[in-house]
């Protein structure tokens, strides 16, 4: 969902080109858009908002798919229109001037729907905007099926969401379908438990009947997180373990306008609510976090050997290259050393990969990042301190499998090579630029330098040195891509492979 703007005045653009509100309409739009989340979780129910934007046109302003059920809609609804013949119940809606709920049955993609929608009544009375709460037939069935207490309880909520008195609803993480739900009274006892949450509870021992039980005498951290968020009339998120279970809690607390309820419930003690409110209990979810937890932790762990078996294996590798550097300077001839220094280089240049490996995620790289270091690496190590060869990369950031970014740091390694040794043999000044592209599906590397270019006559299978036949190789057998070579104006080679899915393979 969108956030609010600084002023918290949403225009017409703001609101998918909807009609100008003022400031506190604006606020209730903007918080009726952040409960929607885990109201539509809850509900287990698609949810549309929509806001008028002609005499006899709407627009779905925002979407929200619940977590707990399949949804509705696959599609992206947000910034559809619609008018009086397509959605009269839209309209049926904004001429309202009291929260009343109008029910209907529907079809989406030939399944039948039961749709409420709600008015959401501004500052002067009026409908500013409309939402409808669609859901599939069975789940509407199902529903009806559950206890009068939780389906006050999700009315109320629903109620309060557009009214804009839930505070902090937007930070509640999704609510999910192996999630179990409690209803407590404003005297913290429990009214209603869901048959997910009498199972989890009965885990940590709970055999009997919870009902009727006050949240004190769970002996869990139940009853201090209600508490919190009833005295705070705040919506609270909490993750503890206890008994041997990892267990993240949410509460939501419930307030009904005091004419609504008995004499009985008005002389509550008051606590922090909405003006003319009194607090009617609270909603609480409980998910049993023990076995993503122990996942996650089980993860880490091998992360955290996989990124040290790179750390050493970087270390070798600069190792082996330092010793090849020794070697280089006690050879016998300017071609021995000259090839021992390319061998330097290609394996450094693996190490680089290895490097990023040791300290980010294994299987993400940033090749624009590999590139710069390559060509850091490129100028300290192997230019001529008496030439001013300055290197420029350009290009975004593009995040490449473990697989894909050894390869391409191999390719850019001897390609800059190539420039180096070849194109400015003879000249002291010039530019070797690094251009990398990414519309998405494919890649393209470019590097391109302005020194003596190509003979007439090149033929890369006939003239091609060591580096380039690397390059090929890599670039066809490994990434199953194409290399150019033009020579127009000194060198530019053209690099370009599809991009393989992170976490998956390129056959």
């Amino acid at each position: 969902m969108d956030e609010p703007d600084p002023d918290n005045r949403l225009t017409a653009g703001e609101m998918g080109r909807g009609l100008p509100v003022g400031e506190v309409d604006a606020q209730l739009l903007n918080s009726v858009r952040k409960a929607l989340p885990i109201l539509s979780d809850l509900s287990r129910s698609d949810l549309l908002l929509y806001v008028p934007i002609a005499a006899e046109e709407v627009l779905i302003s925002d979407q929200a798919r619940p977590r707990s059920i399949f949804p509705l809609y696959e599609e992206n609804l947000a910034g559809k229109r619609a008018d009086v013949h397509s959605a009269p119940w839209v309209f049926r809606a904004l001429d309202s001037t009291r929260l009343h709920r109008g029910v209907q049955s529907g079809t989406v993609h030939d399944a039948p729907i039961v749709r409420e929608v709600l008015p959401v009544l501004g500052s002067q009375g009026r409908a500013i905007a409309a939402l409808s709460i669609e859901t599939n037939l069975l789940a509407h069935e199902r529903h009806r099926r559950r206890s009068r207490v939780f389906q006050r309880a999700l009315r109320q909520l629903q109620v309060m969401a557009l009214r804009g008195e839930l505070t902090n609803v937007e930070h509640l993480s999704p609510f999910g379908e192996h999630d179990g739900i409690v209803v407590v009274d404003p005297q913290r006892r429990i009214q209603y438990m869901s048959g997910i949450a009498t199972n989890l509870y009965r885990r940590i021992g709970h055999m009997g009947n919870l009902l009727r039980q006050s949240v004190y005498a769970i002996e869990t951290a139940d009853a201090e997180l209600v508490d919190e968020a009833l005295n705070s009339g705040t919506c609270l998120e909490r993750e503890k373990e206890e008994h041997g279970r990892i267990w993240l809690r949410k509460v939501i607390p419930l307030y009904a306008h005091r004419e609504q309820w008995p004499l009985s419930l008005r002389r509550v003690p008051d606590l922090p609510c909405p003006p003319g409110c009194v607090p009617v209990g609270a909603l609480w979810t409980v998910h049993d976090a023990t076995e993503a937890r122990d996942k996650e932790r089980e993860l880490k762990a091998k992360m955290a050997m996989v990124q040290e078996i790179h750390h050493r294996v970087k270390n070798n590798l600069q190792a082996i290259a330092s010793l090849l550097r020794l070697q280089s300077r006690r050879a016998s001839s300017p071609e021995v050393e000259q090839a021992l220094g390319d061998t330097v280089n290609r394996i450094l240049s693996v190490a680089v990969v290895h490097e990023f490996l040791s300290y980010n995620d294994a299987s993400v790289i940033n090749l624009h990042e590999v590139a710069q270091r390559i060509a850091d690496q490129m100028a300290q190590s192997v230019m001529d301190p008496n030439k001013h060869i300055e290197f420029r990369l350009t290009g975004p950031s593009i995040f490449l499998s473990s697989q894909q970014a050894t390869a391409c740091a191999l390719v850019i390694n001897e390609l800059l090579l190539n420039a180096v040794q070849h194109g400015y043999e003879q000249r002291d000044v010039g530019v070797v630029t690094m251009d990398l592209t990414d519309d998405g599906e494919a890649i393209a590397i470019q590097i391109g330098d302005d020194g003596a270019g190509l003979p007439s006559d090149f033929d890369m299978d006939e003239h091609g040195g060591l580096g380039l036949r690397i390059v090929r190789t890599l670039v066809e057998g490994d990434l199953k891509g194409s290399f150019e070579l033009h020579g127009e104006r000194g060198v530019r080679a053209v690099v370009a492979f599809p991009k393989t899915p992170l976490g998956g393979t390129k056959n």
